[in-house]
């Protein structure tokens, strides 16, 4: 360090020896503090600015993904992040390059608390998924761009390793039992501890029979039945016949998928209470989140909930309250790695562990951000695991891998992932816009989500 930036140790104890305020600014004042003085000295602290955010488009793994990438005043760097909205991404890439890179543009890339607040705002309107999904894009890219600078990986800017890498569960499902069984014997192969069990798609639709709506011609052909008695009683099934095949020691996850009445997901929830299930996900929809106050009183069942959420509104309460066990948010649902890091710790003092929503409509670089602040998280619960194929790999070099049941990341500076934009445009989006197709009663009646 140049001697010429160093306040004099005789000045210092001046400093110290006059004892008034008045002398401490008359001697600081003939001599700049260091931090002030050196700014534009140290490597990666001259000013940085935004010179331009895009969202890149891209389909590798029969995925909708939106990638945003924020280019800077320093040639060469940029960063990432996931914008990811599979059922409206076209609404996400028309907010991000018709409305935030123009305020964007010119502001500092350093500062990305200030960024995220002024650009939440910036619509008056907010708490959406759309514009935080946006937004999202642009705060973990900032994160990115900081990591490089800083020539380290993200999770060491969130405070370091709380442990060696990220465990995950494993999803399996099979038409019935039979098929179920081999799914987890798969998993189990693979190294996975912690294993989601689910008796075909959400709901077991194909256990439902009589869509009279069809004979009646309300809705369409394609839509989907589901009643909730064949779905809650198979539930239970499945639970018993996989705990007794596969012993105490696997960990056994579910997904209610809010798909039936408050009342019936009690009834579920004390039925496979005795199979233990490390826990329950989404026994309600964000709507009937007051619910939660019965189930807690009535069941020791541990409750997972948030991949809906959009703001603090909703999940403030259930954590404060005590009501969840585990945190489910969608990163670039809520707006990104910085307001998550903020629930993380908001959910450590009230001792409600983090599992992120991590399935395919997340892209690697939204993977990645997950994974970090998994690392960096001292009340981490667990993670959903996600397999990418050899197309998705080649678009998004660097992105994370798994093994045994963990997530890796990169160790590279920043979130570790890039992108292939050429290859990118290989795989543009489907025709079809990417919607939920509706699922009904067999009166017709919608069901949610």
């Amino acid at each position: 360090m140049n001697p010429q930036n160093l306040i004099d140790r005789r000045d210092w104890l001046k400093v110290l020896g006059l004892g008034t305020l008045g002398g401490v600014s008359a001697t600081l004042g003939t001599r700049p503090l260091l931090a002030a003085e050196n700014t534009n000295a140290q490597p990666g602290s001259a000013p940085l600015t935004i010179t331009r955010v895009r969202a890149i488009p891209t389909c590798p793994q029969r995925t909708r993904l939106v990638v945003v990438k924020v280019e800077t005043s320093e040639p060469g760097l940029y960063g990432l992040g996931c914008a990811t909205f599979n059922q409206r991404p076209l609404a996400v890439i028309t907010a991000v390059n018709e409305y935030l890179d123009p305020f964007c543009r010119g502001r500092h890339a350093d500062h990305i608390e200030d960024l995220w607040q002024t650009a939440y705002t910036s619509s008056y309107w907010r708490n959406g998924p759309v514009l935080n999904n946006a937004l999202s894009g642009l705060d973990m890219a900032l994160w990115d761009i900081k990591g490089k600078r800083a020539g380290l990986p993200v999770y060491q800017l969130l405070g370091g390793k709380c442990r060696f890498a990220v465990d995950c569960y494993g999803h399996a499902s099979g038409r019935d039992l039979a098929q179920l069984e081999e799914s987890v014997q798969r998993l189990v192969e693979r190294g996975y501890r912690h294993i989601r069990i689910q008796l075909g798609g959400y709901g077991s639709p194909h256990l439902s029979e009589a869509a009279d709506f069809r004979t009646h011609g309300f809705g369409r052909a394609s839509d989907e039945l589901m009643e909730p008695e064949p779905y809650v009683r198979a539930t239970e099934t499945m639970f018993e016949r996989i705990r007794d095949h596969f012993g105490p020691k696997l960990e056994l996850l579910h997904d209610i998928h809010e798909r039936i009445h408050p009342v019936d997901a009690l009834r579920l929830l004390k039925a496979v209470e005795p199979y233990r299930p490390f826990f329950i996900e989404d026994p309600v929809a964000p709507e009937d989140i007051g619910y939660f106050k019965l189930f807690r009183q009535q069941t020791a069942v541990p409750l997972a909930m948030g991949e809906l959420f959009n703001n603090p509104h909703e999940w403030v309460g259930l954590i404060t309250d005590r009501l969840i066990d585990f945190i489910r948010v969608h990163l670039s649902q809520i707006g990104g790695l910085t307001p998550a890091r903020k629930l993380a710790i908001l959910a450590e003092w009230f001792n409600v562990r983090t599992a992120w929503h991590g399935p395919m409509d997340v892209s690697p670089v939204g993977h990645a951000a997950n994974a970090h602040l998994d690392l960096a998280s001292s009340n981490f619960g667990i993670q959903e695991s996600v397999n990418f194929n050899q197309e998705m790999q080649e678009v998004f070099p660097g992105a994370p891998t798994m093994k045994n049941g963990y997530m890796w990341v990169n160790e590279a500076p920043g979130l570790g992932v890039d992108l292939n934009e050429k290859l990118a445009a290989k795989f543009p989006f489907p025709e079809h816009p990417g919607y939920w197709e509706p699922v009904r009663r067999r009166d017709g009646t919608s069901v949610r989500p």
